[in-house]
């Protein structure tokens, strides 16, 4: 199914796009009252327009702001990495996303660190159909030293797809959007990559956590 596809098949983006073309109908009305001279009547048209068009475009930005994101009600595993060391603090990092992206990353350090956003909904937002969703934010080479991380080369890359509305980052700016959600950092995690390992990218409503389901010769 295409991104369009999935927007469209969303009831509150459905919602979102009718309520916004309510609203401009009633404008474009409004606009008739005031060509017929009746001033009053172009008024109100305008102020109930303009007030279902606003509604109808934050319930289709909310829908954007979420797309790309994953459902979360319980642990589930977010991705699998393949760690692949060719060096002294320097190592790849084969990632197997759980919508079946896959990306290699070089980094550099002891460990492997991944963090990652959560949304979390409230009981309002879910009657709307919006619930606890995450997204990996970034992977990056981590050294135990303090020294190595100040000095050493540092290698942090994005993991989060780029989307016309940042919910997470609107929500850390304004406060007046908390009867709506919360956004959260889920904990960190990070593991030794010091040797070849399969491991598994887990995460909850409580955070992150890494395993090592296979350990490489």
């Amino acid at each position: 199914m295409s991104p369009l596809e999935t927007l469209a098949s969303t009831p509150l983006f459905v919602i979102g796009v009718v309520i916004a073309l309510a609203g401009l109908i009633v404008v474009l009305l409004g606009f008739l009252r005031l060509i017929q001279r009746r001033p009053f009547g172009f008024v109100i048209r305008l102020l109930l327009g303009s007030t279902l068009a606003l509604a109808g475009l934050l319930a289709v930005a909310l829908v954007l702001g979420v797309h790309g994101y994953q459902a979360l009600t319980q642990e589930v595993v977010a991705a699998r990495i393949t760690v692949t060391p060719h060096g002294e603090q320097r190592f790849d990092a084969h990632v197997r996303f759980a919508g079946g992206r896959e990306a290699r990353y070089a980094l550099a350090g002891d460990e492997i660190y991944v963090d990652a956003h959560i949304l979390k909904w409230t009981p309002a937002a879910n009657l709307l159909g919006l619930h606890t969703a995450y997204e990996l934010d970034r992977i990056a080479g981590r050294y135990r030293r303090i020294e190595d991380e100040r000095s050493a080369l540092r290698t942090v890359h994005a993991l989060g797809a780029e989307r016309p509305v940042d919910l997470f980052e609107l929500r850390r700016r304004h406060a007046w959007l908390a009867p709506l959600f919360d956004a959260e950092y889920g904990s960190a995690t990070f593991v030794p990559a010091d040797h070849p390992a399969e491991l598994e990218v887990r995460v909850s409503t409580t955070g992150l956590l890494i395993r090592e389901i296979a350990r490489g010769s």
